[in-house]
């Protein structure tokens, strides 16, 4: 445990209600066992009230929902004719708030979620009949919009927009949001309604600026969090080292968590442990249940893993069972660490750094909701960002949490997005203004391409049905993996997964049972699979080349340049590796002949002269793998200032690129046309490069070690690396940057 952060109990501050509120709907809360609201509640829910677009960023677990039900409700109880739309981004939070509307049981609001779970036969008295529609902005954009003339009572009705965890719509997704809220608010003009937007975030850097870029509308921001919390002790855990091995190997953070994991679940404590793939929450899950076994006969049972790509009726039974308490511990992706109100847990448990600051303490927040004290362990995997922020504590504590980085005007988004619109109703000339300056040149751009038509009333969509957007990125519809001796359904992986987690001979692991892949057809997206136990894990290795298409700002310091630019990244998955389970060591490799993806986005990337690199002590042929490690650890820093994590961003080093004509390391965006990581990595280069540095130079290591400058998702096998040359690369930039 290399460092204990106390969190002091904090008491809270109610007000009386607001005079407006709707007398059914103070009755239904007090008859819930809520008195008077908090104050930032009462503040918040007014100024919506009142007219004002407002965005509630406080604290995990201090009541946000209560500031935007009571207008919402509040409304729809004063005019029977009134309806209220919910947004969330997961579909778990929307079933939580259906929940908690429903069972305030007030007569006509008629709550129902319409999303891609719901029957086909629901949705027509859903259209008709709800009052208080709760959906997400894939449904939006995909069904709502583009069939917008059956929704014409419902949109002209439209009082109250509801936005709920604003801040997880951040990089690409996040823009691609910005303009389907935009083109709601098109829709809602088009029929005479104007809603009011009500935005619900966790504690962020500047959430009206980010509420107000999301939106597009000024939006008002209350941050004074006046909720009671409990008192929380907060540790960092580094996994040891096993001494006994040559060269000596950190014990696995999935087993470190797995071990906590059970540990609490035998001491009766209710344990969240949040890790970062769905591959991690299932050998998490697995480990504990076996230790728990092993202990005591049966008692594996009260834990399970928790992850996207499950069915509906897997996600909910999950749910209900740790609501319940009939499960006492699950090991989750981040699909458990939006607003579900899970009342009663104990414990959060982290395997590794979430990548931001704002969502560790999402996260940490599941703890302790009843108000109880609570603990949150973040367990460090070999990582130099994991390594960094347990043994730099003040990079964690203390400090404000990071902006939510959103780009509407990225050209990959707002042209699709444009088109969704004009697919949904003529563009007009006078519409163009709600998408932002850019607006006007890109739909010049798409009339010259043939993507619209120029008319004098405005643009048109010339082809059939609505044009194929992918709001998250995920590269299209998911792949379907199914057992081929059944046929049975098992889940879905998102396609632009499915090359690393679905190739041939990989192993996908599902509720705690093993498969092997048979067979990938990208075409009809559906992985064959088989049931198998095999004593090997798999881990795929792919090969990168970047292409520099426009530099947009660069910084002339003399042997070394810093640039941001646009450039194409092509990538490949050309093998995957078997490892040993037991050991972590490597049985073999098997090549793979799969496609290989092209994708253009921005870079920030320096470069250094030869001669610099002479100087700084860096031989010639230790040049590859001193520019390799200092990418590496690059990558790995970029969260501690960017609203990013390791798995969104790519990079490459080479002693000498055809296009600088120089020893080069990139850092790019891992979405097309960016998603702002770069840039914030370009305007804050000497904090990051800096932080890299420093990590490098902190690790006990000889050579090099995932704690510092390997990555997990190399795909040259870690080699070459040159510890001492990377810092000697980092140190000779940060002497020239200014």
């Amino acid at each position: 445990m290399t460092h204990v952060e106390h969190v002091a109990a904090r008491a809270g501050r109610t007000v009386a209600w607001p005079a407006w509120v709707h007398d059914d709907v103070l009755t239904a809360y007090t008859k819930n066992g809520i008195l008077k609201p908090w104050e930032h509640q009462a503040n918040a829910a007014t100024m919506a009230h009142d007219g004002l677009h407002v965005v509630l960023a406080t604290g995990t677990g201090s009541g946000k929902s209560l500031g935007y039900q009571l207008p919402a409700l509040s409304r729809l109880m004063s005019d029977d004719r009134a309806t209220a739309l919910y947004l969330s981004p997961t579909k778990a939070l929307a079933a939580d708030q259906l929940r908690a509307v429903a069972g305030l049981d007030l007569d006509g609001v008629r709550p129902a979620t319409y999303d891609g779970d719901t029957p086909r036969a629901e949705r027509e008295w859903i259209r008709q009949h709800s009052r208080f529609v709760l959906t997400n902005p894939d449904m939006l954009h995909h069904a709502i919009l583009p069939g917008h003339t059956r929704w014409t009572t419902f949109l002209r009705r439209l009082a109250y927009v509801v936005v709920d965890e604003c801040h997880a719509y951040r990089g690409v997704f996040g823009s691609h949001v910005a303009h389907v809220l935009r083109r709601l608010r098109r829709a809602a003009a088009r029929y005479g309604a104007s809603p009011t937007f009500v935005l619900a975030s966790a504690t962020s850097g500047d959430p009206a600026d980010a509420a107000s870029r999301l939106t597009g509308l000024q939006v008002n921001a209350v941050v004074d969090d006046a909720s009671p919390r409990g008192a929380v002790t907060f540790a960092l855990w580094e996994p040891p080292l096993d001494a006994s091995l040559s060269p000596p190997v950190r014990t696995s953070a999935l087993s470190e968590t797995a071990d906590l994991l059970a540990s609490a679940i035998l001491d009766d404590t209710r344990t969240l442990a949040f890790v970062r793939s769905r591959k991690a929450a299932e050998l998490i899950a697995t480990m504990a249940r076996g230790r728990l076994n092993a202990a005591v006969p049966g008692l594996g049972r009260r834990v399970a893993a928790y992850r996207g790509g499950y069915l509906r009726e897997d996600r909910r039974a999950l749910e209900q069972a740790l609501l319940s308490g009939d499960l006492l511990g699950l090991a989750s992706t981040n699909a458990l660490e939006l607003g579900v109100d899970l009342v009663g847990l104990d414990a959060v448990l982290m395997c590794g750094y979430p990548g931001t600051r704002a969502s560790m303490w999402q996260q940490a927040g599941r703890a302790g909701r009843a108000g109880g004290d609570a603990l949150v362990v973040l367990i460090a995997r070999d990582d130099p960002l994991d390594m960094y922020v347990v043994h730099h504590p003040s990079a964690l504590f203390g400090r404000p949490v990071e902006a939510t980085v959103l780009d509407p005007s990225n050209p990959y988004v707002l042209g699709p997005q444009l088109c969704s619109a004009a697919a949904e109703a003529a563009l007009t000339f006078d519409d163009l203004a709600m998408f932002g300056p850019a607006a006007a040149g890109a739909a010049e751009a798409l009339a010259a391409s043939g993507a619209l038509r120029k008319r004098p009333t405005g643009y048109y969509w010339t082809q059939r049905g609505t044009p194929d957007v992918d709001l998250r990125g995920t590269g299209g519809p998911p792949v379907e993996v199914v057992e081929a001796a059944t046929g049975k359904l098992l889940g879905t992986v998102d396609r632009a997964s499915a090359h690393a987690m679905l190739h041939p001979g990989a192993v996908h692991l599902h509720q705690g049972f093993s498969f092997i892949v048979d067979e990938l057809d990208l075409d009809d997206g559906v992985a064959l699979v088989h049931a198998a136990d095999p004593p090997y894990s798999t881990h795929p290795r792919d090969i990168t080349d970047i292409s520099v298409v426009a530099v947009r700002s660069y910084v002339d310091a003399g042997p070394i340049g810093l640039f941001l630019g646009d450039v194409d990244v092509t990538n490949q998955v050309v093998s995957f590796q078997r490892r040993s389970i037991r050991t972590g060591e490597v049985i073999d490799t098997t090549p793979l002949d799969l496609p290989a993806r092209d994708l253009r986005t921005v870079a920030v990337w320096f470069t250094i002269s030869s001669r610099e690199l002479s100087r700084a002590g860096v031989a010639p042929g230790d040049v590859p793998g001193a520019l390799h490690a200092a990418e590496h650890a690059a990558i790995g820093l970029l969260p501690l200032i960017a609203t990013c994590d390791r798995w969104d961003i790519g990079g490459l080093s080479t002693a000498g690129h055809p296009d600088t004509e120089a020893p080069t390391v990139f850092v790019y965006d891992g979405q097309a046309g960016g998603a702002g990581f770069a840039e914030r990595a370009y305007g804050t280069a000497a904090a990051w490069l800096a932080a890299t540095r420093d990590a490098i130079s902190a690790c006990g290591c000889e050579a090099g070690c995932p704690s510092c400058i390997q990555s997990p998702k190399c795909g040259n096998n870690n080699s070459p690396l040159d510890k001492p040359g990377a810092v000697s690369v980092l140190s000779a930039v940060l002497r020239r940057l200014p």
